[in-house]
């Protein structure tokens, strides 16, 4: 019972980073890498499943800020840049991987939401 009371707690803390990190998702992509990280953790703690989609979703998120740290320590992309503006698409698994998190929740909920109906 405790064990599940833990992984109920990381998730909740999560999706909270997930929500709050998409405010300003520049200065927030740490805060989005630690909640789904944080996501992932739970759902396979509670054999959730979703937990292969939740951790392609991490990966993602990792692989997408990653790589945007990468290209902003180069000076960024498009503009006065050296780099043009398609260096942007090795972005796109981050938000990518962010919206797929989204998804994955919106559906968590109304599974959760038929579950409580049924029983």
């Amino acid at each position: 019972m405790k064990k599940n009371v833990f992984y109920r707690i990381v998730y909740i803390i999560g999706i909270l980073a997930v929500l709050i990190g998409a405010i300003d998702p520049l200065e927030g992509s740490l805060v989005i890498v630690g909640g789904s990280l944080l996501l992932s953790i739970s759902v396979y703690g509670r054999k959730d499943a979703f937990k292969k989609f939740f951790l392609l979703s991490t990966i993602l998120i990792v692989i997408g800020v990653a790589i945007m740290f990468f290209l902003s320590s180069l000076g960024g992309f498009g503009g006065t840049s050296e780099l043009s503006w398609a260096w942007g698409l090795f972005i796109l698994p981050y938000p990518v991987g962010w919206l797929l998190t989204v998804v994955l929740l919106i559906i968590q909920a109304i599974r959760s939401i038929k579950n409580k109906r049924s029983s």
